[in-house]
């Protein structure tokens, strides 16, 4: 093994040595938070997050995106496959998995039909501002990868919401507008706004990663 090899393992191990770390990488580790919204989910102050933070980003385990909403806000992400040498959390049990956009129009319909082909566990989508169908690129998206998207229209998360769903917001707008709990967020780009297919297949490929972990950690009543 080169040196180069030997010095990022070493970087990454010394980036995990530490507990707090450790719970900051388990909570990203199906969906992405806020810096904020880390320090609460864990009780730990602003500053020591953002040192925390800090470690796990030159490691190279975590990045962050500008919000699409409040451009004042962050999310921040593992970076994919960063980690795949973690054991994944034992199964919670759940009755029904609700994905949640702004207009139920393209992310939560494809989150939606990816889940149903990966899981057992019963999926639903909704919006928070739903809009009059589904974006037509993204059941072309679908169709590309041989995926059945049900032909309903968009609905209204007041109408779909039950309350033992797990809810998964795959909207930034929606995490920060939704006023119930949400269980995990998925900070994924808009693609309607483009309209490109390059958009929707980046949509696609980054949902269909999240749904094959969470996945795994799901399992029905």
């Amino acid at each position: 093994m080169n040196t180069e090899a030997i010095t990022q393992r070493v970087e990454l191990h010394a980036a995990l040595a530490d507990a707090a770390r450790l719970r900051i990488v388990d909570t990203l580790s199906l969906g992405d938070a806020a810096p904020s919204e880390l320090a609460r989910s864990i009780d730990m102050p602003s500053n020591l997050m953002a040192h925390h933070l800090a470690v796990l980003e030159r490691a190279g385990i975590v990045d962050r995106k500008k919000s699409e909403g409040d451009r004042r806000r962050s999310y921040v992400q593992l970076v994919p496959g960063a980690l795949d040498v973690l054991a994944l959390r034992p199964a919670r049990v759940v009755p029904r998995v609700l994905f949640v956009c702004t207009h139920n129009s393209a992310r939560s319909h494809l989150a939606a039909a990816l889940w149903r082909r990966a899981s057992a566990v019963l999926a639903a989508s909704a919006g928070t501002h739903p809009a009059d169908r589904i974006n037509p690129s993204a059941v072309a998206t679908a169709e590309r990868h041989g995926l059945h998207m049900p032909s309903i229209s968009p609905q209204h998360i007041d109408a779909v919401h039950a309350p033992d769903d797990f809810i998964v917001s795959v909207c930034d707008r929606a995490h920060e507008e939704l006023d119930i709990p949400i269980d995990i967020h998925w900070s994924v780009p808009e693609p309607v706004g483009t309209g490109s297919n390059q958009a929707f297949e980046a949509a696609y490929t980054d949902l269909a990663r999240r749904v094959t972990t969470l996945a795994q950690v799901l399992d029905s009543a």
